[in-house]
């Protein structure tokens, strides 16, 4: 089996009709709680505020064409969409089992305006410079091909555009490095290498105009613009 097949089997079990990712994702369940702490050491209030700098970069009156990639469930970002009907909004995962419910999810909240593909975000299938925004939540540290995920990203956002969201960065954390090494790298979950607060920093100048990276202990959250 190779890498992607790995990673993609690996979120099956955590897309269909579990609970535990999204409660792991909004620190809402026990079990949720728990993994936040024991391996991120994030409480609720910490696990709300990286996720509140993650979205920071949507403007709430948000009316262009946003791409999401990867979608997951949609637990963080079908009810901001719901506010945002004005909007095109794009979005893709390379898990079906995932993206399912979050389609799922978005038609029990009315949302009319998102539209679902499967796919590869290191080959995206859209022209060059077509969004106004592209957003990743907890996506970068488990794609195969980093590389080819951030020059798609950047090839299909428009000048002046916005790029943000979140992923997991060593340095930040020793016992989260540890669990990411130790469990979620040889589970599938999650793909080396990894960047550092610092070296995504870098790489992000050395692509965008503006950058702003905050890290909440191992998370780090940016917003740049094109």
């Amino acid at each position: 089996m190779n890498r992607r097949s790995k990673i993609q089997r690996s979120y099956q079990a955590l897309g269909g009709e579990h609970t535990f990712y999204d409660g792991m994702i909004t620190c809402a369940t026990l079990g949720g709680k728990a993994v936040c702490k024991l391996v991120w050491n994030m409480n609720r209030e910490k696990n709300n505020h990286y996720i509140q700098l993650a979205l920071s970069g949507i403007p709430g009156d948000f009316s262009g064409k946003m791409l999401e990639i990867p979608v997951g469930t949609g637990i963080l970002t079908m009810p901001i969409y719901a506010t945002l009907p004005k909007a095109e909004i794009t979005c893709v995962d390379y898990s079906v089992e995932m993206m399912a419910r979050a389609q799922r999810r978005a038609g029990a909240m009315g949302i009319s305006n998102v539209s679902f593909y499967q796919g590869d975000v290191g080959a995206l299938q859209f022209p060059q410079e077509t969004y106004d925004l592209v957003l990743s939540l907890n996506g970068f540290h488990a794609f195969p091909d980093k590389k080819a995920a951030y020059e798609e990203v950047f090839r299909v956002l428009k000048p002046g555009g916005i790029f943000c969201g979140c992923f997991y960065v060593r340095g930040e954390n020793r016992r989260t490095d540890w669990f990411i090494r130790k469990v979620y790298v040889p589970k599938g979950f999650f793909t080396p290498p990894f960047e550092t607060a610092e070296s995504l920093k870098d790489r992000l100048q050395t692509m965008f105009t503006e950058v702003q990276v905050n890290c909440v202990e191992g998370m780090a959250c940016f917003t740049c613009k094109k």
